[in-house]
């Protein structure tokens, strides 16, 4: 375990190299400011606030993404992980502008809409499936499926998870100490303000990684859930991974107390594998949902599974529309996406590529003594600012074991995008590597790390391996850090 470097270091290091970002970034500050006016927070979602300021971006091309100030990053952010397919990918570029030019909305069935079906369920194991436009209508679809197709009311969620914004799962993401309850017997948390106490109480909460706290919760409400939805690796807390055999027991439990067990895949889905979770754990649930990097780029969701369930929609008993479900332009950029882009090969390499930046990462952290690990799959990964893997989302806050260190987390991301890397805001997310990321960006987001590491250590640079460090060095950023004004 690692020693934590001491908090006014810390501190005097976030001031500096935020003022760095105020330098660099001058223009998205005053489009920031301009855009107070007409927007909440200034931004068109409010995951998409974080501080100092949002920064303001003007284009991307291939893993490199540009602010409106002309400043260049290698692209680890990734819009959410949606942009798996790199930025303007030649095949994305052109299947939309086909598209465009021959019609992009009708609201009637078009080929790819069937052929990109077709695609879906074969390469995620589904009987049949549907279209949505987003993660947030997949997973309340999915919701509303498993409540038509078993007559209950009840669902359960893992506690500290995220599945979108309505108003189900709007429940315990980021509960407090003060009212979290006890570990054996979770409230239900509303997140936020907006949803009626008794859609809140219709959702049960459980710890990830705890098996037996399900089948305990499942005994208990006999006969009143109709499913479980949870992600199959926990990432709306970084990453955090399943425990061995548990993914295999929440099966078991859900298939014993004849409860649906929904997946929810926006995140995981052609990212940590061709053909998911399921390909990478070999537990299959009842139904699953999809969006972000399935879409390829265009705003897209899906959700899917047994083929009795699914019937529950044919039969006219269960609602499931959308007048833009399935529209031709999302529908032809998730088809090349998924047989043209995101191939089977394109995850050898992703693989390749993210087991080289986590060894890379990991590397300094040892070297220079950091209370952190990393981890990671496909083309996801992170480095985790908490010394040990953790369980849960009571270990990641800190409630039950040492958690993310929120300040170190900040001032990482504050050297790595004044380092040239854009990496996800804010403590809870994991950076997503693209088909078109190599080892340049490798090297370069190991750089800023190695930057941030040496500084808040106050350690000179150490000598690491190769495919640890960039082959030369550059002195990027690193004049806004007066080093000699530093507390050691």
């Amino acid at each position: 375990m690692g020693q934590r470097p001491a908090q006014e270091r810390i501190e005097a290091l976030t001031t500096v190299r935020t003022q760095l970002v105020h330098e660099r970034t001058p223009k998205s500050r005053a489009w920031r400011e301009r855009s107070l006016k007409s927007l909440p927070l200034g931004v068109p979602s409010s995951f998409q606030d974080s501080p100092p300021y949002p920064i303001f971006f003007e284009r991307g091309r291939g893993s490199r993404v540009w602010d409106v100030d002309g400043n260049e990053y290698a692209d680890y952010h990734n819009g959410f992980g949606v942009m798996c397919v790199g930025h303007a990918h030649p095949k994305i570029v052109e299947a939309i502008s086909e598209r465009a030019a021959t019609g992009t909305h009708f609201a009637q069935p078009v080929a790819e809409t069937t052929l990109l079906a077709e695609e879906i369920c074969q390469r995620f194991q589904l009987d049949q499936m549907r279209f949505t436009n987003s993660g947030t209508e997949a997973t309340m679809d999915a919701i509303r499926l498993a409540r038509g197709a078993t007559g209950r009311d009840r669902i359960v969620k893992i506690e500290g998870s995220y599945h979108g914004h309505h108003e189900s799962v709007l429940v315990s993401i980021r509960p407090s100490r003060d009212n979290m309850g006890p570990r054996e017997h979770p409230a239900s948390v509303a997140f936020g303000k907006g949803t009626p106490a008794d859609v809140t109480d219709l959702t049960l909460v459980v710890p990830y990684n705890d098996a037996e706290a399900l089948d305990r919760l499942l005994a208990a409400h006999a006969g009143e859930v109709a499913a479980l939805i949870m992600e199959p690796v926990m990432m709306n807390v970084g990453i955090i991974d399943p425990l061995p055999g548990y993914l295999a027991a929440v099966r078991e439990v859900c298939t014993r107390h004849d409860v649906l067990l929904i997946w929810d895949e926006v995140k995981t889905g052609a990212t940590i594998a061709h053909g998911g979770a399921e390909e990478v754990f070999g537990v299959a649930p009842d139904l699953k949902c999809f969006a972000k990097a399935v879409g390829g780029g265009v705003p897209f969701g899906a959700f899917g599974g047994r083929g009795d369930l699914m019937e529950e929609i044919a039969k006219d008993g269960v609602p499931q529309l959308g007048t833009f479900n399935g529209n031709p332009l999302s529908a032809r950029v998730g088809l090349v996406a998924m047989t043209e882009v995101l191939t089977h090969d394109a995850y050898k390499e992703l693989n390749r590529l993210n087991d080289a930046q986590l060894a890379g990462c990991q590397r300094v952290i040892d070297a220079y003594g950091l209370p952190m690990h990393t981890t990671g799959m496909g083309a996801k990964g992170a480095v985790m600012y908490a010394p040990s893997p953790l369980r849960d989302y009571r270990e990641y806050a800190g409630f039950d074991a040492p958690g993310v260190d929120a300040d170190l987390s900040y001032l990482s991301w504050l050297y790595e995008v004044t380092e040239g890397v854009f990496m996800t805001p804010g403590i809870d997310e994991q950076w997503t590597l693209s088909v078109q990321h190599g080892d340049e960006d490798v090297a370069r987001y190991v750089h800023a790390f190695e930057t941030f590491a040496s500084e808040v250590t106050g350690q000179y640079p150490v000598a690491l391996p190769d495919a640890a460090t960039p082959a030369a060095r550059d002195e990027r950023g690193r004049g806004g850090a007066r080093m000699s004004d530093l507390p050691r």
